[in-house]
């Protein structure tokens, strides 16, 4: 009965007045429930028409809801949430009309099996850490740390497990030999006295399905900082040479003036700086030792 209740008050929510649609054009009025039928909020969506290629993506708002505006036609859907089985379903729009699909229930996914406990040894050739800053607001900078090195140790609990990894300041690579020896220099890594970064984690937090956030200390130009790692966990393994390995992906986002690398000086000099916020990227592969 609760069930049924919550059903019928999603369905009587006030919409906003749906909006004329364009000429020649159709809408899809598309609703997503999780496994007991409650309305899924923040499910992915991506439309692909008959060729292919991807005509529109977007999330379902706090009801579960999307509407989306296409041209005439056939299209496939692919609807995905951490944690869940991804659905797969065929939708046809037609000009001047709305229509309104069935819903899409979603089911649980099963667990990723989770890394055996022990050291792991982070692997470098299958592994990578990326950056993309705004080049002083304006267009995005993307490079990379070429030489880092770490390990991971698992714990009986994954939430008591551990990670460190130490970066090469001066293997920094943006593709500009200018700029990345701007970057080296004292106006800014400065590796001649910093010639490390280096990231302890030692705090893994559970967020649901195979999300993750690593808490834990970055250490950089001389300043440590707090930093969470919001974490996809991949799985595990098996490489070419019969090794077992386990796989995540990672982002976070730094701010400059927390660790003091500051641009001021170098703009007064005329120097092209890198902008205040700079996302991380990781891709991260380990190994088991034999």
């Amino acid at each position: 009965m609760p069930l049924a209740i919550l059903r019928r008050l999603r369905d009587r929510t006030p919409h906003s007045p749906q909006p004329t649609l364009p000429r020649g054009a159709g809408a899809l009025d598309l609703c997503v429930d999780d496994p007991v039928g409650l309305p899924m909020a923040g499910a992915e969506i991506s439309v692909r028409d008959a060729g292919g290629r991807e005509a529109m993506a977007g999330r379902t708002d706090p009801n579960g809801r999307l509407t989306v505006t296409l041209p005439p036609g056939g299209y496939r859907l692919l609807v995905t949430s951490d944690g869940f089985r991804p659905v797969r379903c065929e939708a046809q729009v037609t000009a001047g009309e709305r229509t309104a699909p069935r819903p899409i229930s979603l089911e649980l996914a099963p667990a990723l099996p989770l890394p055996e406990a022990g050291q792991w040894r982070l692997d470098p050739d299958h592994s990578a850490i990326r950056f993309t800053a705004r080049h002083i607001g304006l267009a995005e900078i993307h490079g990379r740390f070429n030489r880092f090195e770490g390990g991971l140790w698992i714990g009986e609990r994954m939430q008591d497990s551990r990670v460190e990894v130490t970066i090469d300041a001066a293997s920094i690579d943006t593709g500009v030999r200018m700029r990345d020896d701007h970057l080296r220099s004292a106006e800014f890594l400065d590796v001649a006295r910093f010639p490390h970064l280096q990231f302890t984690g030692d705090r893994f937090v559970h967020k649901g399905g195979s999300r993750w956030a690593v808490q834990g200390v970055l250490h950089l130009h001389g300043v440590s900082r707090t930093v969470q790692l919001d974490t996809r966990y991949l799985g595990i393994g098996t490489g070419i040479m019969g090794e077992t390995r386990t796989a995540c992906q990672a982002v976070t986002e730094l701010h400059r003036e927390d660790f003091t690398l500051d641009w001021r000086k170098m703009l007064a000099r005329g120097i092209a700086a890198i902008g205040a916020t700079i996302r991380i990227e990781l891709d991260i592969q380990a190994v088991r030792p034999e």
